[in-house]
């Protein structure tokens, strides 16, 4: 059987709280800062802070009354398809498209695709219904449905993009990015694809954020130093945030074409389920260990040689806890650094597997691993871990990046240096 062809990450956009371009995300990165403003909701609201997305303004329905930084032109006819979340996630492609050199001609060339990953826009759907019920059904807006329901992000960047490839969306909740990236990485080595664009992106609002309440998952606390804090034994949820992220993905032929310079090469990733709650990890974390498993199969590595481990870790009680029996489980006395960026991105949801696969890049790109910042008492549930509170400046050779979703959908990245 001949070999399959390397995978690598060639370019990254960033919209998020802790920054809007890859300068800005790694200074943050370094520096531990989190990325957390107060918000007011509604009175007596239990939710204090979120991960909000500086220099945009998008609060408004009507998109005219929009505005954005002014580095990026968006044209009015895609404009009128977009929910504020679209928005993130069309400038941080272009971000990532300027930064992988890859011309509009690549990517319309029917070897590229665009898989991605949204709930969709809750404000926006909220809206639309809401003006449906008033009008009795004789008034609906003809971009209602396309700029609200989960599949936006593909409708309206596949379209503005001429993207002739493979196109898809994935709602595996917090893992979807993940999964996009994993499947992505099998386009191209089974050879159907030459390059994937892996876009995800969420809002930072309540009809977003506040359903977690029910869940007891959001933190209630309002000290942006101690909101978001995985791992620690003080930990009461977890920080919602959002924003936009993209990657490029391709094929080492592909890139070295273009005479680009990989971040780093995907070089393997796994997947496994709980089979235990449509909410909650299971305890064990057995599905985490058994993801991390496979993916360091499929890449051809051993747990020993594993320097750095982005976790999930969303300082939720159950979760975390969880995910350190796996980590445990899998790495035993090799003691990765494990640097949980949570902590300062907070949690964007649907992005965050996209996200922190992009911050693994940064980390490889710059030589560093990021630590705990927000991490004061570690649970004993984590002893034998290796949580450093600073960065550590060591250029990592191997990162894993670990993303669960709902119903115990768990997926594991790995990526090398190149």
């Amino acid at each position: 059987m001949p070999a399959f062809p390397r995978v690598v990450i060639t370019g990254l956009g960033f919209i998020t709280p802790i920054g809007l371009d890859r300068e800005a995300v790694t200074e943050s990165l370094r520096a531990g800062r989190p990325g957390f403003s107060p918000v007011q909701w509604f009175p007596n609201c239990p939710v204090a802070l979120a991960g909000t997305v500086p220099g945009f303004e998008t609060g408004l329905m009507n998109q005219v009354e929009w505005r954005w930084p002014e580095r990026y032109v968006v044209p009015r006819e895609t404009l009128r398809g977009l929910s504020p979340h679209g928005l993130y996630a069309y400038c941080a492609l272009e971000q990532a498209l300027a930064d992988a050199a890859l011309p509009p001609q690549a990517v319309a060339d029917g070897r590229t695709g665009l898989f991605t990953a949204s709930a969709g826009s809750p404000a926006m759907l909220r809206h639309h219904l809401n003006e449906g019920a008033e009008h009795k059904g004789q008034r609906v807006h003809p971009m209602g449905v396309v700029r609200s329901i989960a599949g936006t992000l593909s409708f309206n960047l596949a379209a503005h993009h001429h993207v002739r490839g493979a196109v898809t969306g994935f709602s595996s909740a917090c893992a979807a990015s993940a999964h996009a990236l994993g499947y992505a990485c099998d386009e191209i080595r089974l050879g159907r694809q030459d390059r994937m664009l892996i876009v995800a992106g969420e809002e930072p609002v309540w009809e977003t954020l506040l359903p977690f309440t029910g869940l007891r998952a959001l933190s209630r606390s309002a000290d942006p130093l101690r909101a978001s804090r995985p791992f620690d034994k003080l930990r009461d949820g977890f920080v919602g945030s959002g924003g936009g992220i993209a990657l490029v993905v391709e094929s080492e032929a592909s890139a070295a074409a273009r005479g680009v310079r990989p971040y780093a090469e995907l070089a393997g990733w796994g997947q496994a389920g709980d089979g235990h709650s449509p909410a909650q990890s299971e305890p064990e974390g057995r599905g985490i260990a058994q993801a991390m498993r496979n993916a360091l199969a499929d890449a051809g590595a051993d747990a020993a040689e594993v320097d750095y481990v982005n976790p999930h870790a969303t300082s939720t009680p159950v979760g975390d806890a969880a995910e350190a029996l796996a980590l445990r489980a899998v790495f035993g006395e090799a003691r990765p650094i494990v640097g949980a960026t949570k902590g300062i991105t907070g949690h964007p949801l649907s992005m965050s597997g996209g996200l922190e696969a992009a911050l693994c890049c940064l980390a490889i790109r710059e030589g560093f691993c990021p630590g705990n910042p927000q991490l004061e008492n570690a649970d004993d549930v984590c002893a034998g871990l290796n949580l450093p509170r600073t960065l550590t400046e060591l250029a990592p050779r191997v990162v894993l990046s670990n993303s669960s979703g709902f119903g115990g959908s768990n997926v594991a990245l790995v990526l090398r240096r190149q």
